[in-house]
């Protein structure tokens, strides 16, 4: 119970820290603007903090508009379309810029070779030094036009090229935001759909061994009820770490839901796959875990993996399925261990599971 008391306490206390933040810059107390200043009270999300830091810092102060826009960043990620489309539309419209500037240079030069092939005509029917310096004192005149059209040519170009790259820059971080997951930054489980059925069909393609880790984490439910949703995501950003950790290359790791983990791995077949997981396990299970609020140690936490390879008749459902036996299999066989689908635990998958 003291667990519980603990989170509470603590959660209202951030929520006091939303609500003075709120008052003390006299905006809505809209449900967006106590949800964007409860996240930035936990501190938990760096980015969001760092954005509403550097403005107070600048002007000592937020507006609802500014407010606002931090929200539709921070916390509406079915807006990143939106956003990912309007950049792609800057960019094609300064491409578009681009397009008219050389359009415009091209006319320029066109000209300038007009004006040579008249000038060598009157060159040749000259009849007096007068007539000459004429046509020299033309070409000079063209020539430097030319230079100034080509100097404002470069400089608009290299606006343009800076301001694209700025663009391309926005659009590569909102689409790693778009398939990012933001609680364990790991890969989201869209970016781990597209990434399976690339890596499946390529490993199909080119006769290449791939694996696929499921991960659960073990009684979940349980430490969550006891120790509150904070202390859980506490849990879930260990294995994440425990899983980057032992992962490399093109392997793909990604928090597939909830308290579950794939990790993607191709050019591995299963004997190599079966030791990664196994090296995941242990890292979990080798860190102990403290609750921040009281510094109280809470444990170790474990982990089940389920681990499977890829089969020449496989599809994407296929493949997972006998994965997720796999997985399931170890939670029966009681936890905290590693199964590969050449294991005799393994059973077929409609088997009623247990609880995590």
């Amino acid at each position: 119970m003291s667990g519980r008391a603990d989170d509470f306490d603590r959660t209202i206390s951030f929520a006091k820290v939303a609500l003075d933040q709120i008052e003390a810059l006299r905006i809505s107390a809209a449900p967006r603007h106590y949800e964007l200043w409860y996240h930035y009270a936990t501190g938990y999300n760096a980015p969001l903090n760092a954005a509403i830091n550097d403005r107070l810092a600048q002007t000592g102060k937020l507006s609802t508009d500014e407010v606002d826009r931090l929200h539709a960043q921070f916390f509406a990620p079915s807006r990143l379309g939106e956003q990912i489309e309007s950049i792609g539309g800057k960019v094609a419209g300064k491409i578009d810029q681009i397009m008219a500037v050389i359009d415009a240079a091209m006319g320029s030069t066109s000209r300038a070779t007009e004006t040579l092939a008249d000038a060598s005509d009157q060159l040749g029917h000259a009849e007096d030094a007068t007539a000459i310096h004429q046509v020299i004192g033309d070409l000079l005149r063209t020539v430097k036009e030319m230079e100034t059209s080509n100097r404002e040519l470069e400089q608009r170009l290299g606006a343009s090229k800076g301001e694209i790259a700025k663009l391309q820059q926005n659009l590569e971080e909102l689409r790693s935001e778009s398939l990012t997951d933001p609680l364990t930054t790991l890969a989201n489980r869209k970016c781990f759909d597209d990434a399976l059925v690339r890596l499946v069909e390529q490993a199909a393609t080119q006769g290449q061994a791939l694996s696929l880790i499921l991960t659960d984490i073990d009684h979940f439910k349980r430490f969550n009820d006891t120790y509150g949703h904070l202390t859980g995501d506490q849990v879930l950003r260990l294995v994440a770490l425990s899983v980057k950790q032992n992962v490399k290359g093109q392997d793909v790791a990604a928090r597939y839901g909830g308290e579950e983990f794939a990790v993607i791995l191709p050019e591995t077949p299963l004997r190599a796959a079966t030791t990664v997981a196994d090296y995941i396990r242990r890292a979990v299970m080798g860190k102990e875990l403290m609750k921040r609020s009281t510094r109280e140690m809470l444990g170790r936490v474990t982990i089940s993996c389920g681990v499977a390879t890829l089969r020449p008749a496989d599809t994407i459902h296929s493949l997972i399925e006998r994965t997720d036996a796999c997985l399931y299999a170890a939670k029966r066989s009681g936890r905290n261990m590693v199964v590969c689908e050449t294991d005799p635990e393994v059973v077929p998958l409609d088997t009623k599971r247990i609880a995590s």
